[in-house]
């Protein structure tokens, strides 16, 4: 067990080893010509589910056109063969190039929906597709589907049945899977993590969530378009079996089953899925049984895939060491307002926000001074979230303007306002549990790192742009207080830490505005005290904040003018000793007298 955990510490991993190894050795263990097709079958349905896991696994989104990317793939190559004779230099292509050509006409109205209706949307895709196919007799053979598809040939060379077709598709395979390794690590990867756990997070950090998802749909089109045209090739028949339903149950089993994150996975589950029926065929009529209760239990067993399940273990049996980080030589607060910058930073005027009948803000004007506190107060319901999510991008008011250092911002997407420099906390914490503190706050440098598909391909073994942002990271949990759980687990932190961490994250924006909603929440009375120092010195280094707080002795040594709000009015705006006495929010939102109000503060 020492000896397996130095390993791991070193980098190795011996369950990856030791499956490499199994998986290399298998093809010499194949005694039958049709173990050695069943064996290419899985590869098949392995480069398939690596398609799949970009778009469902990485995207979170539950498409159900895999398996007709894969069909349009197979036909591709089946009708190029049949009819033209073209070599597989041509088949290949196409039958990728297809796949993508499709995926790029239906993305831009599917890609809008969310959730079922994603999906809904997906699987009628899919129905008109299996129809065209079916109908379109003349090029696709109609319900009889193409025969005679010759083997795969490359500049000449034939890759015959057996081992030829096996050795190509499994290469396939590895090249498949090395760029999908490489297109999901690092800080382009954790992009993605985010996006697919919290999409209202990733947009508050500058990450555009629709480009992400857009990138993963093609790549799964690309994918899937491949393991066609070899399915094709190897079966040497395409009918309408390739473009129906159970090719699409099969793959999103195979990355349920195997782990849909995980490179790995798609390959074990690929080598379970294909297998089990034919391990299970000695038990008679009764095997179908045994498959569906064999797949049940592993779900059950492993809700997070085989993968995933032995990843949680080897995290538990032989934790890594964390790495170690060279501190950058960051700014803690964010970029510096221009020194010949006039005005305030921020300006909102006249805004107003309806939800169908209901009114929650109308005609609210403020503004923030640069290097300026302002307090945002009233009762619950009185829109001061709805106002932070108008200046986020989040809703569009109805009426009114909002300006960022003399530019317009209302209407904007969320990840440009972010990218302009506005940072922003929530009041119910966005972090991604199951990431680390550090990784939480560094992925807010996406946008600054200028990390994208073409560049995390290009990277080297170790993705430069993750570290330097891993860097930054740790230097702002620093400033904030909260290094010393940089490599825990977001989700096992106290409340007081996970706010301390969303801070870190927006800071990591190098925001000109920062967005606090009830930063003292769940602070003690040390940790608020400790908080408040920090906001003044960033405030002093030219960072402007604007502050949603219910917490007034909290708030009222913070803040130098505060803002009112009731049922959407603005009621009240002045400095905290005006607002403390006025009576317009005493009655609104304090409650209480003045001299209880000064009592509380110890003043």
């Amino acid at each position: 067990m020492r000896a397996l955990a130095d390993w791991s510490r070193s980098g190795i991993r011996p369950l990856l080893i030791l499956g490499l190894a199994l998986l290399a050795a298998w093809p010499f263990l194949i005694e039958s010509a049709y173990q050695m097709r069943l064996f290419t079958i899985v590869g098949i349905y392995a480069l398939l589910s690596l398609g799949y896991q970009f778009i469902f696994g990485h995207s979170g989104a539950l498409s159900l056109t895999q398996g007709t990317f894969f069909g349009v793939g197979a036909y591709a190559s089946g009708i190029l063969s049949v009819r033209y004779g073209l070599g597989g230099e041509f088949t290949l292509v196409l039958s990728m190039l297809l796949p993508l050509v499709l995926a790029t006409v239906i993305a831009v109205p599917v890609l809008r929906l969310e959730s079922h209706y994603f999906a809904l949307a997906t699987l009628g895709i899919g129905q008109v597709v299996l129809l065209v196919a079916v109908t379109w007799q003349d090029l696709t053979g109609g319900s009889n589907g193409l025969a005679g598809i010759t083997a795969l040939r490359l500049f000449g060379f034939e890759f015959v049945k057996g081992h030829g077709i096996m050795a190509a598709t499994w290469a396939c395979v590895a090249v498949g899977a090395f760029l999908s390794w490489r297109i999901t690590r690092g800080l382009y990867g954790a992009a993605l993590q985010v996006c697919r756990e919290n999409p209202i997070a990733a947009v508050s950090i500058g990450i555009d969530t629709a480009a992400l998802r857009f990138a993963m749909f093609l790549l799964s089109a690309v994918f899937a378009g491949l393991a066609g045209a070899l399915y094709a090739h190897t079966i040497r028949v395409v009918s309408p079996e390739a473009l129906e339903f159970p090719i699409m149950v099969a793959c999103l089993t195979i990355t349920v089953v195997g782990g849909r994150t995980h490179v790995a996975g798609a390959i074990l589950g690929a080598i379970l899925v294909v297998n089990l029926p034919e391990w299970f065929r000695g038990m008679g009529r009764y095997y179908l049984i045994a498959y569906g209760l064999a797949l049940l239990g592993m779900i059950i067993a492993a809700p997070y895939g085989i993968i995933g399940l032995l990843a949680q273990w080897r995290s538990r049996l032989l934790p890594q060491a964390p790495s170690a980080l060279r501190l950058a030589s960051v700014a803690a607060s964010g970029r510096p307002a221009s020194p010949a910058a006039a005005g305030p930073l921020l300006q909102v005027r006249g805004i107003h926000k309806a939800f169908g009948g209901v009114k929650a803000l109308t005609d609210v004007s403020l503004s923030v001074g640069r290097g300026e506190i302002l307090g945002l107060i009233g009762p619950n319901g009185s829109g001061k979230t709805t106002l932070l999510n108008i200046v986020t991008g989040i809703y569009r008011p109805d009426e009114g303007s909002v300006m960022l250092e003399r530019e317009y911002i209302q209407g904007r997407a969320s990840f440009e306002i972010a990218r302009k420099g506005v940072g922003r906390t929530f009041q119910n914490i966005n972090l991604v549990d199951d990431m680390s503190v550090l990784d939480n706050v560094a992925v807010a440098r996406h946008a600054f790192e200028g990390t994208g598909l073409a560049q995390s391909l290009g990277a080297g073994w170790t993705d430069p742009a993750w570290r330097r942002a891993r860097s930054h990271a740790l230097h702002l949990l620093e400033a904030v207080g909260a290094a010393g759980v940089a490599h825990n687990p977001a989700g096992g932190l106290p409340y007081g830490l996970k706010r301390k961490v969303e801070i870190a994250r927006a800071l990591a924006l190098e925001p000109a505005l920062l967005l606090l909603d009830e930063p003292a929440a769940g602070l003690n009375a040390e940790e608020q005290l400790d908080l408040a120092q920090r906001l003044q010195a960033f405030a002093r280094e030219g960072l402007s904040i604007l502050v949603i707080e219910h917490n007034m002795p909290f708030l009222m040594p913070l803040a130098q003018r505060i803002v009112c709000l009731d049922q959407g009015e603005q009621i009240a705006e002045g400095a905290p000793s005006e607002i403390r006495t006025n009576r317009a929010v005493i009655e609104a939102y304090l409650g209480i007298p003045d001299e209880r109000l000064v009592d509380a503060k110890g003043t």
